[in-house]
């Protein structure tokens, strides 16, 4: 029976790798929660491209091999250095994409792997189409309005990309630091994105000064001001609309199913703020102003 046993866990083998494509190991590097990690990696399997491991990796005894010549590729915006690392040192070869972020950068990240690996990807447009309609909630509550980045996390132009392709405008992105080769892609389909939609490409602002962009913001009047915590308050308290940066940070924003927790955060203040129109509380809170 020993045998027998062995005999059909080689035989189940067998079949688990004839669903893969030949072709070069990749290795996908960003720290994502395990959900995720499952649900891009099964997105890549679909496509029959299998995932060599992630970096970093849950268990220290499941760290991926590098070897040289291997492929790479990014989750995350904040990643230059490790991407660097990885070219420079490991020798790896790095798949320059634009990052799974809401369904379009999801679709655009397996499009670009397929098409370093020579695999014509299927399934995709179906898959995208029946995820912006899941959302098409959401979106009818923030289509028309205007989103303007402080910068906070290097999450920014993704963000921006991913709102402007749900009908938002973007006045400005500050950004903290901008590696323009590590987001290339990025920056390109925003650029796209933008001439789809019809409304202007963002200016893009690196390390910002504040003072500036409050008076900016002031100015412009934005629906939405997605901020670091310590301005939150402050613009609040001047009746402007805020979402704290930190919370897409540690938020499951990746891949095709998250994107509505990406939107769940954006809509937030601005159904809590229809919310307190229908008590009435927006009259009572303005008059204690005025007090």
């Amino acid at each position: 029976s020993k045998l027998l046993n062995f005999g059909k866990k080689k035989e189940e083998v067998a079949n688990e790798e004839s669903e893969y494509v030949d072709h070069p190991p990749l290795v996908l590097f960003g720290s994502l929660p395990d959900p995720v990690v499952t649900q891009l990696t099964l997105e890549l399997k679909k496509q029959g491209i299998k995932v060599s491991g992630w970096l970093p990796a849950k268990r220290f005894t499941e760290l991926p091999v590098l070897e040289e010549g291997y492929y790479v590729a990014g989750v995350n915006p904040f990643l230059s250095r490790t991407a660097t690392t990885l070219m420079r040192r490991r020798k790896c070869k790095l798949i320059g994409a634009p990052f799974p972020i809401g369904p379009d950068g999801t679709r655009a990240w397996i499009e670009k792997i397929c098409s370093v690996f020579g695999i014509t990807p299927k399934g995709l447009d179906e898959r995208e189409a029946q995820i912006w309609e899941s959302l098409e909630d959401y979106i009818k509550l923030i289509r028309g309005k205007s989103v303007f980045f402080m910068g906070d996390n290097l999450l920014e132009v993704s963000l921006a990309r991913f709102l402007v392709r749900c009908g938002m405008t973007v006045p400005e992105i500050g950004i903290p630091y901008m590696d323009k080769r590590y987001q290339d892609a990025e920056l390109k389909l925003l650029e796209k994105t933008c001439k789809e939609m019809g409304v202007p490409l963002p200016r893009i602002v690196e390390k910002p000064d504040n003072y500036n962009q409050v008076q900016r913001i002031y100015d412009l009047k934005p629906d939405l001001v997605i901020t670091g915590m310590a301005h939150a308050n402050p613009l609040e308290a001047r009746g402007i609309n805020t979402k704290w940066s930190v919370e897409f940070t540690f938020a499951q924003i990746h891949g095709f199913t998250n994107a509505r927790d990406i939107l769940e955060l954006v809509t937030r203040p601005l159904r809590r703020n229809n919310s307190l129109k229908d008590l009435g509380w927006d009259k009572l809170v303005k008059e204690e102003a005025k007090i």
